[in-house]
């Protein structure tokens, strides 16, 4: 009797009425894909869940939230999606697009404290998802941003553009990508070329400035930028 009592209501507290679900998505324009990207489970758990199929689930406050309503309304329980448990306003719908990636100050962020996993003060920032799919597949915890300092990497990344760096990327391959390293102490952004004796090859593309060499233990690669934002 205690065993079917407590399944009961776990039952209740997590079941879903499917057409209520269906009019929440349908109200702020959020599509089957989107709604399990956001919350954190598959396409087909969504899908299941709006035929009936599946009752229950342990993310209901998370669809809630993103759908811009409460788990009362999407369990039946109230008739107005709009309000949240308070009867106010929940405010504007969230941008499903948006993910926030850390912003670090090259100057600082990339000297030893930071690379030594310290914690310091980061800044978010937000950035498209879908602008951002086209240069890296990494997730935004692997992902940051800086801006550029100097003209050394001129005429590719000027004076205050904005790169974005993917720390999941810390080997350079063949060729000469672009990577963001400390080297004796300094944050920088530069081409690396592994060389036949081990070493590495550190290049600017502006040719005034000459090339540096890095022996084994003096570079620390913090990740290889996918791409610049040119600043105006």
């Amino acid at each position: 009797m205690n065993a079917y009592t407590r399944t009961y209501n776990v039952r209740t507290m997590w079941e879903i009425v499917p057409a209520r679900l269906e009019a929440a998505m349908r109200r702020v324009g959020i599509n089957r894909s989107q709604l399990a990207a956001a919350v954190g489970v598959s396409q087909p758990s969504i899908s299941r869940l709006l035929s009936g199929e599946t009752k229950t689930t342990r993310v209901l406050d998370l669809i809630a939230a993103t759908l811009r309503t409460t788990p009362s309304y999407l369990k039946g329980d109230v008739e107005n999606p709009e309000l949240d448990t308070d009867g106010e306003d929940t405010g504007p719908l969230p941008n499903l697009d948006d993910v926030e990636i850390d912003s670090i100050d090259l100057a600082y962020g990339m000297g030893g404290t930071f690379l030594d996993g310290a914690v310091i003060q980061v800044e978010k920032v937000k950035f498209s998802r879908k602008w951002l799919r086209q240069f890296t597949n990494s997730p935004p915890n692997m992902l940051c941003s800086t801006r550029g300092m100097g003209d050394s990497m001129m005429p590719t990344i000027h004076d205050q553009d904005v790169v974005i760096i993917d720390r999941s990327q810390t080997v350079p391959e063949m060729g000469d990508k672009i990577w963001a390293m400390s080297f004796a102490g300094l944050g920088m952004i530069k081409r690396l070329r592994a060389l036949p004796d081990g070493t590495m090859k550190i290049s600017s593309d502006n040719h005034l400035v000459r090339d540096e060499i890095a022996g084994d233990g003096e570079l620390y690669i913090v990740g290889r930028v996918v791409a610049v934002v040119k600043s105006v």
